[in-house]
């Protein structure tokens, strides 16, 4: 029993003592290129490192799924921690496939703890792999914005345009011009938008 507990202990020492070493990637208009997956979804369940992540919109790639699991931080993947991506936020993504099984990657006493499964997706902690999300709009590493900094200081910018420019409709530059643009000023743009529309 006591050779049981002390295993046990130094497995949670060396998980918690793992640290993650890589270099910066970038902003999420950076990253996102390389991804195998970018979607706009909420959180809906969460166990051990994974959430679960409901697909409100593919930006790009998937295979149509409704919800994809996503395997965060443990041990020292470079990942971002669990604890980030409670039940009910809403984000947007870039996520790479698990593609392999990584040997000593699943432990069958710690099921809901691993590398993750062959078809799941990973989230990245190296850049600006994924943006907070409210409503139709977001915040977070977007587009020039400094090393590991998760929520620079910037004015939220439109779902739809994050859109476009993974859909390569649009330069980074018109994320960058929005995301600098007065709160006050893109109200009143929005507003009038929606004025004219109603008038018509």
């Amino acid at each position: 029993m006591r050779t049981l507990l002390a295993l046990a202990l130094l497995t949670l020492a060396t998980y918690a003592s793992a640290e993650c070493g890589c270099l910066w990637e970038g902003s999420f208009d950076k990253v996102q290129g390389g991804a195998d997956l970018v979607v706009s979804g909420t959180v809906i369940d969460a166990q051990g490192n994974s959430v679960d992540l409901y697909v409100d919109r593919a930006l790009r790639g998937g295979k149509d799924a409704d919800e994809v699991r996503v395997w965060l931080k443990t041990g020292d993947y470079c990942r971002p921690e669990a604890e980030l991506f409670p039940i009910g936020s809403e984000w947007v993504m870039a996520l790479h496939e698990i593609t392999e099984a990584v040997p000593g990657g699943f432990n069958p006493h710690t099921p809901n703890v691993s590398y993750g499964r062959v078809g799941d997706y990973q989230l990245s902690a190296c850049g600006g792999y994924w943006l907070s999300r409210e409503g139709d709009w977001v915040t977070g590493n977007l587009v020039n914005a400094p090393r590991w900094s998760r929520e620079p200081e910037m004015t939220p910018v439109m779902v739809d345009l994050v859109a476009a420019y993974v859909r390569g409709e649009v330069e980074a530059d018109a994320l960058l011009k929005a995301s600098k643009e007065d709160p006050a000023l893109r109200e009143l743009k929005l507003n009038t938008k929606a004025f004219m529309r109603d008038t018509n």
